[in-house]
């Protein structure tokens, strides 16, 4: 076990020289997001439908590549299945494109899915390490509670929540990432590696 341990030190030595060699950029990176996040945020409507949009864009050449590589591997087992799922990209992709209002409704739909499933699960792992007697389940609880309320908040508010929800949430989402990196830039750029 001993012999693990320079490994280990010099291992973090390496991270802590890169994170402050480089913090510079990571601190242009959290700042980008912190704007993009605080767009979202001011333009909810705007980053939803470019979010969809966006999303459209990925179905459909994830659809094109899959028919070419399907076809490509024509003789491999399971091409039908290969085709039905590149068609099916296409498919989306399109609808997405030709009416990012409608698809960004499907899309919140999902959203409340996920949310609800999500909160549900996680209650479940807060009430499981409570049984266990292990610490901090009660941040895990009000996570799960939390998504429960996300999720029951945007379905009472539908069809007007799809217009805002998913651009709201990924700018908030954005905000949160972008300081954390420019904390981790910061600390990074004062802390020369010993």
């Amino acid at each position: 076990m001993s012999t693990n341990q320079p490994d280990i030190a010099k291992f973090q030595h390496a991270v802590g020289k890169a994170l402050h060699d480089h913090w510079a950029l990571f601190l242009v990176e959290g700042v980008v997001l912190l704007v993009l996040g605080a767009t979202a945020v001011a333009l909810p409507l705007l980053a939803t439908l470019a979010l969809t949009i966006i999303i459209g864009w990925l179905f459909l050449v994830s659809g094109v590549m899959g028919i070419v590589t399907t076809f490509w591997m024509r003789h491999a087992p399971g091409f039908w299945w290969s085709l039905i799922s590149a068609v099916l990209g296409i498919a989306v992709g399109l609808v997405l494109l030709a009416s990012p209002v409608s698809g960004a409704f499907s899309l919140t739909l999902v959203l409340i899915v996920f949310f609800g499933i999500e909160g549900v699960v996680s209650i479940m792992f807060a009430l499981d390490h409570k049984r266990e007697l292990t610490g901090r389940w009660g941040w895990m609880l009000v996570s799960g509670i939390v998504d429960l309320v996300l999720s029951v908040m945007i379905f009472a508010g539908l069809p007007s929540t799809a217009a805002w929800a998913i651009g709201l949430l990924v700018g908030i989402n954005m905000i949160f990432g972008g300081s954390a990196l420019i904390a981790m830039a910061l600390h990074a750029r004062d802390n020369a590696p010993a």
